[in-house]
């Protein structure tokens, strides 16, 4: 079985999709050495730069892998296919039994079955928090490619549902994998900073709910704050300048922090906050779990399938609850040790090698 997965996110300014495509693709080549009978490959002609016995860089969210002229030929395959249709794809992918396509693709291959990762619904189910280019992306995406799929892989059981329930899809064509978190994070040490933090990690778009963590930050003790830095770690991405300026006056903002430096940041954190409206997996809180630090998170979406008894929920519209909850771990130790050994647990569900062994299984299934 032949299995080419598109990587075309990876060679883009990326965050979630960009983490999933470099760790789940090398996960998967190094599972499939176990099976003789599997190979990996990453399109377009990614594979020595994501394969971890040839891979000479880490993961940068920020910028592609490769050198201009690199990534500029290989993006003349992706464009090849939109301009000219499934004829460039099939010779690109030529002897692959399953195609795995990421949104960036526009025609089906016709030679090979189709798959694909949904990861959220969040541009039909709040459109208002996303860019319009960001809404066309993802319609294209389900006309072309997840009507055509033989087989959806949906990163937790809220996306498979929301999936099932929003787009029609049948509920035995969608198969629930949940991502992984970099082993980096379950060994982290906390990197010293100057003062005890709170931390905060993502983009700084609507979805996210900066302004209401914001607001809640104020309604907490004076006291209890001035002993802690409220730090916010990720780009600046779209929606109102507004929240860039008020971040920046009211928090440390680090703005985006390269992959290599993230796992000690989550790891020295007292408190790890995450008020947002939506999320398909919720890489930040899972990695949070992981470096075994206690989460305040949103009570929606997939959040509490991830978090299990490993964060303290709330209703992300209410900052009130949001300030209450922060505040009572803030002070009492004893309530932030018991709720990041449960997050510890529930981590330990969410490691790469899972993800990979539960997709090969996916794949010998769609393949017959």
């Amino acid at each position: 079985m032949r299995v080419t997965i598109d990587a075309t996110p990876t060679l883009l300014r990326s965050a979630g999709v960009k983490s999933y495509l470099y760790h789940w693709i090398r996960s998967l080549h190094r599972a499939s050495a176990t099976h003789r009978s599997t190979e990996i490959h990453a399109f377009p002609l990614l594979d020595g730069v994501l394969f971890p016995e040839r891979s000479s860089g880490g993961l940068n969210h920020e910028a592609s892998p490769l050198g201009l002229a690199g990534t500029l030929s290989r993006l003349t395959l992706v464009h090849g296919n939109r301009l000219f249709g499934a004829t460039v794809l099939d010779r690109a992918i030529a002897g692959s039994d399953i195609f795995h396509a990421s949104n960036l693709i526009c025609r089906a291959p016709r030679r090979a079955k189709l798959t694909a990762t949904l990861h959220d619904l969040t541009t039909w189910i709040m459109p208002g928090m996303h860019a319009a280019a960001n809404i066309q992306a993802d319609q294209s995406f389900a006309e072309n490619i997840i009507t055509r799929a033989e087989g959806l892989i949906a990163v937790s059981e809220n996306t498979r549902q929301d999936a099932i329930r929003v787009l029609g899809i049948p509920p035995n064509k969608i198969t629930t994998i949940h991502s992984g978190v970099a082993p980096e994070y379950f060994d982290a040490k906390p990197t010293p900073r100057s003062r005890p933090y709170v931390l905060f990690v993502g983009t700084i778009e609507p979805r996210k709910n900066l302004d209401t963590l914001l607001d809640a930050w104020q309604m907490i003790r004076e006291g209890t704050r001035r002993e802690y830095d409220l730090v916010v770690a990720g780009p600046k991405g779209w929606g109102p300048e507004a929240t860039y300026a008020r971040v920046q006056a009211a928090a440390t903002y680090l703005g985006y922090v390269p992959e290599s430096q993230m796992p000690g940041l989550f790891a020295g954190a007292t408190l790890f906050v995450y008020p947002s409206f939506y999320e398909g997996f919720g890489f930040p809180v899972v990695q949070a779990l992981a470096a075994k630090v206690p989460v305040v998170t949103s009570n929606t979406s997939c959040l509490p399938e991830v978090a299990r008894d490993g964060a303290a929920l709330v209703d992300p519209k209410s900052p009130v609850e949001l300030a209450r909850a922060i505040e009572r771990l803030l002070e009492s130790p004893s309530d932030r040790a018991k709720l990041a050994g449960y997050g510890r647990a529930s981590a330990e569900r969410f490691r790469w090698e899972k993800c990979a062994e539960r997709s090969l299984e996916f794949f010998r299934r769609i393949a017959g």
